[in-house]
């Protein structure tokens, strides 16, 4: 299948890829600012947006079908979700990577006795049983947990709001099997594994994806990490100017 994929801008590729209960839309502003520099590409991964749906649908074959979307090597960014697969295609295909930008992301996102840096196993399991009551609801509690703890939450919210609606919200097949994603991904033994320069852009007040998971993956791969103060789950939305910045500046090193 082909993906629906934005492309602005000129230069060295760089793919942004979405997280979890959203489309590539969220990343619009962001890469307006990187399409100085670079040619972005804005995914919509399957089942989400524009994009039709895949089966199967798991991490290794959402890598895959980026993987044949773009045949040379390129630069990756991924949030939350995005991040684990921008993490698996490094894994699967190492020579396509020339660098793994991670934005809140996890190589594990449900909490286990010794992963407390995660979502709580109740709550994904909650997210599951509400998509097929009242899938309109759960996606805006779903936004609403992602600023908790910013210090700029509302106005997050309202944009998070305003880019779901940009475009067609995610269907629940889409939803359902990246929950399933979320709560059965384990990356964490093959970290050391990944060959690209990393960046780790993390939020200081995150609640899904704490500060120290971001923390635990620059000590086991030696990547480059980047806390911003004050922000949630989305600091490239609360502190646009400081994550740009801080893209821009380790793109050029690498």
């Amino acid at each position: 299948m082909s993906l629906f994929i934005d492309t602005l801008g000129h230069g060295d590729d760089l793919v942004l890829i979405h997280g979890w209960g959203i489309h590539g839309a969220v990343w619009q502003r962001v890469a307006e600012q990187l399409a100085q520099d670079y040619c972005v590409h804005i995914v919509d991964l399957p089942g989400c947006g524009n994009s039709a749906m895949v089966e199967p649908y798991t991490l290794d074959a959402l890598a895959a079908v980026l993987d044949r979307c773009f045949p040379l090597p390129v630069h990756v960014l991924g949030w939350s979700l995005g991040g684990a697969v921008g993490l698996q295609w490094a894994l699967t295909q190492p020579d396509k990577l020339r660098s793994l930008t991670l934005c809140a992301s996890s190589p594990r996102f449900m909490q286990a006795e010794d992963w407390p840096h995660a979502t709580p196993a109740d709550t994904l399991a909650a997210f599951a049983r509400s998509l097929s009551q009242d899938y309109a609801a759960t996606l805006e509690v779903f936004l609403g947990l992602q600023v908790m703890g910013s210090r700029d939450g509302r106005a997050v919210l309202r944009s998070l709001q305003a880019s779901l609606a940009s475009r067609p919200a995610p269907q629940v097949a889409a939803l359902m099997a990246g929950l399933e994603i979320l709560t059965a991904t384990d990356l964490r033994s093959a970290v050391s594994q990944i060959a690209c320069p990393m960046l780790l852009q993390y939020g200081e007040r995150d609640r899904m994806t704490p500060p120290e998971a971001g923390q635990w993956l620059a000590s086991a791969s030696h990547a480059e990490l980047v806390m911003h103060g004050g922000a949630g789950h989305a600091p490239f939305i609360s502190h646009e100017a400081d994550f740009i910045a801080a893209q821009k500046s380790f793109l050029q090193r690498v």
